[in-house]
């Protein structure tokens, strides 16, 4: 069974935490960086949000006021700044299949 999460995890510490579940239960963990430069995410935001936080108006928000710490070691990385949806699809399947977690077609 193939699991797929997304979450907004801006701290290294929680997601290596999570790896470290993982592999002492035995489990593949795959991190999928998908990054997005800070200008792209306030491009593509559709409530507003990342100029309210620069407004100050909504405290801690990632990028913003809190911090990101990009992955050191994720096994697959997108940038959907610079990659279509498709491309990125296809970067993590073509990923999963060599691995031998999916089929190719």
């Amino acid at each position: 069974m193939l699991t797929l999460a997304s979450f907004i995890s801006p701290y290294r510490a929680d997601r290596d935490l999570v790896r470290k579940i993982h592999d002492e239960a035995g489990l593949p963990f795959i991190e999928v960086y998908v990054k997005a430069a800070l200008e792209v995410c306030e491009q593509r935001d559709p409530k507003g949000l990342y100029k309210k936080a620069r407004a100050g108006e909504i405290p801690e928000f990632t990028g913003i006021s809190a911090p990101y710490e990009e992955p050191l070691n994720a096994e697959i990385v997108v940038d959907t700044g610079t990659q279509s949806p498709q491309e990125c699809a296809a970067v993590i399947l073509n990923y999963l299949a060599e691995k031998g977690l999916v089929r190719e077609g």
